[in-house]
């Protein structure tokens, strides 16, 4: 059987809507749609897909707002730049986005998967928009589909593809510069290949990725290798929002003047403009994005025949049925509780980020050393600073003993702006004073902003 036959025969309702009868991958072709929902997704694809875009043109503090410099590992986000030794904050991001979404499905379902996950953004309004406006509508598509390989189909296939290829150069070049910048970037393009063979192969990689992709997996992707929609019926219950289909309203289904029949005409016109295939009269679907393609379908359709809208629409399983809808119940306080905990701790934890940092180490080798008279510990001393500007350290031992020496302490530091000094510290103490381990702590004063750090230091000897 042919591909252009296989995407005449739509799946059962126990397959997946992707899949044909014989296992085949059944090709979708979703209808276009007007309405409020479809709207306003567009118009805030657009402001996420010009945002990911200008982030890296934007420069907050003499950076990019967005700048992940793994080779120099600083990372600057909106103004703020933290250190390699700064990302144990990435636990709260992590925790928190992760929290946030449990969250929002609680209440809302996968509104997430339909309105703001990259993958959808890039899949409908950036790729199925190129190939609506080289195809033509659903129709079109099928039919260009079934249509003999002749000159006209030969031509349409190359040009979409080619799109297909350089939009995902693009947005995979618009990546590589939230890690290198965009004049680094500019300097890749520049040279050869050879030169700068781990940006050209991740840039090469995600290319080949994105354009397999969008251009054959598609929908698949949120079916098949998402986990999200598997795990959305542990997430939702009963009173959770989601789309679904007014049975009591629109069943049973027959045409506007057929007697005792719903309000449901059975056009199926749900279902052709589903970007994942499914009927969402048959109910909450793992397919299901909740993108409300289907409710602007169906409205659309409602007026036409002069019936109120909302035959399908956002509500939960009890509201669709008629009952009373509970928003606070024990899921969600649950979830909201942790989410204030982790805002709280995060809170607290961005008030032990500074704009210079000291750390200190011992030197490698020996702990310690021994001489007739002394006991020597040495250790090296490193300074950030995470400003512009040239800064000063001076560094002190906090209420050090009188018989404490130290070497290395005499004049103040100078770092350049963005940089670091690594200077050598000497601490000694005179055998006759040394009974054990001496616990000392030494202080950065940073200037300008008077930054101070204090960090521990741990002064061994023999027992």
């Amino acid at each position: 059987m042919s591909d252009s036959k296989k995407n005449l025969k739509r799946p059962n309702l126990t397959s997946v809507t992707t899949i044909n009868e014989d296992g085949s991958h059944f090709t979708l072709h979703p209808a276009d749609v007007k309405g409020r929902f479809t709207f306003a997704r567009r118009v805030f694809a657009l402001t996420i897909l010009a945002i990911y875009v200008l982030l890296p043109w934007i420069k907050i503090n003499g950076h990019p707002a967005i700048f992940l410099n793994v080779a120099e590992r600083r990372f600057h986000v909106f103004g703020l730049t933290f250190l390699a030794q700064d990302l144990w904050l990435a636990f709260f991001l992590i925790s928190g986005l992760g929290f946030t979404l449990f969250f929002v499905t609680s209440l809302f379902g996968r509104l997430w998967c339909g309105w703001a996950c990259p993958y959808t953004l890039f899949l409908e309004h950036v790729y199925r928009r190129i190939e609506r406006f080289i195809d033509g509508d659903a129709t079109a598509r099928r039919k260009l589909d079934r249509a003999a390989w002749n000159g006209q189909k030969i031509t349409k296939r190359v040009i979409k593809h080619g799109l297909y290829l350089l939009t995902s150069a693009i947005i995979a070049h618009i990546f590589l510069s939230y890690f290198v910048s965009l004049p680094g970037l500019y300097q890749f393009m520049h040279e050869s290949p050879s030169k700068n063979f781990m940006p050209f192969a991740i840039v090469a990689f995600i290319t080949v990725a994105f354009y397999v992709g969008f251009s054959w997996f598609r929908e698949q992707f949120c079916i098949i290798l998402c986990p999200y929609g598997r795990i959305q019926s542990a997430l939702t219950d009963d009173d959770t929002t989601v789309i679904g289909y007014d049975e009591k309203r629109g069943e049973p289904r027959g045409k506007k003047s057929t007697e005792g029949a719903g309000d449901c005409i059975n056009c199926n016109r749900c279902v052709q403009v589903c970007p994942t295939g499914i009927d969402i009269r048959d109910g909450l679907q793992m397919e299901c994005i909740g993108c409300a393609a289907c409710i602007d379908a169906c409205d659309d359709i409602m007026d036409k025949v002069k019936r109120p809208r909302g035959l399908v629409r956002y509500d939960s399983y009890n509201g669709l049925k008629g009952e009373k809808r509970r928003i606070l119940r024990p899921r969600i306080m649950v979830y909201t509780l942790l989410l204030a905990f982790g805002a709280t701790v995060l809170t607290f934890a961005l008030t032990k980020v500074h704009d210079t940092d000291m750390t200190l180490a011992r030197m490698r080798g020996m702990p310690y050393f021994v001489s007739e008279d002394s006991v020597r510990n040495q250790f090296q001393v490193q300074l950030v600073t995470k400003r512009n500007e040239e800064t000063t350290f001076q560094l002190e031992i906090v209420d050090p003993p009188e018989w404490l020496r130290v070497s290395g302490l005499d004049t103040p530091i100078v770092v350049t702006g963005q940089g670091d000094e690594k200077i050598t510290l000497v601490v000694m103490v005179p055998r006759d004073n040394y009974t054990g381990q001496i616990d000392l702590k030494i202080r950065s004063t940073s200037q300008p902003g008077g930054t101070v750090i204090e960090r521990n230091l741990e002064f061994l000897g023999p027992d």
